[in-house]
């Protein structure tokens, strides 16, 4: 999955446009570290334990699990 799509399932997001410009604002990260593209491929592999840390700016933070 994308990572802006995966910003916008959360509820991160309230849309594709705006999950776009947060990461390309700097202000999406994945276990604390920052996207680089929106289109970035997150997979199992950034799953530690079953569980993804999701942050949008510096109070949102969400974690993610695997089921």
């Amino acid at each position: 999955m994308a990572a802006y799509q995966l910003l916008r399932l959360t509820g991160m997001a309230d849309s594709g446009g705006e999950a776009k410009r947060l990461i390309r604002g700097g202000g999406a990260r994945i276990n604390d570290q920052k996207i680089e593209q929106e289109s970035e491929l997150i997979g199992p592999s950034y799953f530690k334990d079953g569980t993804l840390k999701l942050s949008v700016g510096r109070k949102k933070h969400l974690l993610v699990k695997l089921i």
